[in-house]
């Protein structure tokens, strides 16, 4: 790890601005919000627009990839059990096991439609403890609705997946490290489904599912585009909530933080925050170092840390069914 990542590991910890107020679901998992293999480079996929061609890092720039390859963290602490997750009601999810590197893992699985088509699919970490994950079925208001619903209601195949040492999963938790082989295992077994678009998988999430998310754009190009909601620059402003390392070993914290990953990243990634309260300050730290073309920044005017999540998620729904990804400031602006 170069000494430079480290230094910016406490830059970006701090965040240089005021303190970001910590979100509400940074806590233990309440439903709905307890719902929640590195790919090789490839260019950005057709329908997804992308500010311009995917940027070589260069030669002296250490990947995400290589920094993670043959490290071994030490976890110090394991996370509160919260017991098997929930079994869904109604016909929206079925509760199944997918094969990680740590294990067979739970997670929620929109069910086959039954029309003899492909879909479209996305992978969906939602925020609090999402190695956990609970009830995201039920109706939310849709000032806070974690579950994401106008994707499964557009008639995309979604799916939650909980992470080692969540629920009764084998494994322990590592706070975004693990995790981020955990949710690629997830998405082998989603792009084997029969009903499932291989080539139209993303990937999304919310606060420290937004954050995650990031990571693991970082480290893969496999998805059609990655979206981020509500992220932190560096895993150290969650204040010690979530990370199950030492928190003043700074090697453990320079592969949690996607602020010091920005360059690795290949295929489209949009990182979107409420203007009114959340973590704006964390990703306008992103947004003012970013070089990266493939990563957009978006202040969404007129929403807070939750209430950014349903018309985010309708609006890029109604995309992801046209087979384009394109977002604007402009489409940011005049979101309901």
């Amino acid at each position: 790890m170069r000494c430079s990542f480290l230094a910016l590991v406490l830059v970006v910890a701090g965040c240089d601005s005021t303190p970001t107020p910590a979100p509400t679901d940074l806590s233990a998992p309440t439903a709905p919000s307890s719902a929640a293999s590195p790919g090789v480079s490839a260019p950005a996929s057709p329908g997804v627009s992308s500010p311009a061609a995917a940027s070589v890092p260069a030669a002296n720039q250490q990947t995400l990839l290589e920094a993670r390859s043959g490290f071994v963290t030490q976890i110090v602490s394991s996370g509160d059990s919260y017991g098997p997750p929930d079994v869904p009601t109604g016909k929206d999810f079925e509760l199944i096991r997918y094969k990680s590197p740590a294990g067979n893992l739970a997670a929620y699985l929109t069910p086959d439609p039954g029309d003899q088509k492909r879909h479209p699919a996305i992978v969906w970490i939602t925020g609090g403890d999402n190695n956990s994950i609970g009830d995201v079925w039920s109706p939310e208001p849709r000032s806070n609705d974690q579950s994401a619903s106008p994707f499964r209601k557009a008639g995309i195949v979604v799916m939650f997946p909980s992470q080692r040492g969540g629920n009764d999963n084998p494994g322990r938790r590592e706070g975004f490290l693990g995790e981020v082989d955990d949710v690629l295992a997830a998405t082998d077994h989603l792009a084997a489904l029969p009903y499932v678009d291989s080539e139209q998988i993303y990937l999304g999430g919310h606060s420290t599912g937004g954050t995650l998310a990031m990571l693991i754009g970082e480290s893969s190009d496999r998805f059609r585009a990655v979206f981020s909601l509500g992220p932190v620059a560096a895993a150290a402003q969650y204040g010690g909530d979530f990370l199950y390392c030492d928190p003043n070993d700074k090697q453990e914290l320079a592969l949690r933080s996607p602020a010091l990953w920005l360059h690795c990243v290949k295929t489209p990634m949009f990182v979107f925050e409420g203007a009114r309260q959340g973590n704006w300050a964390a990703v306008k730290l992103m947004a003012d170092r970013n070089t990266n073309p493939n990563i957009q920044f978006f202040k969404v005017p007129g929403h807070d840390h939750f209430s950014v999540i349903t018309p985010l998620a309708e609006k890029l729904a109604e995309q992801i069914i046209a087979g384009e990804i394109s977002i604007t400031q402009q489409i940011v602006d005049s979101l309901p």
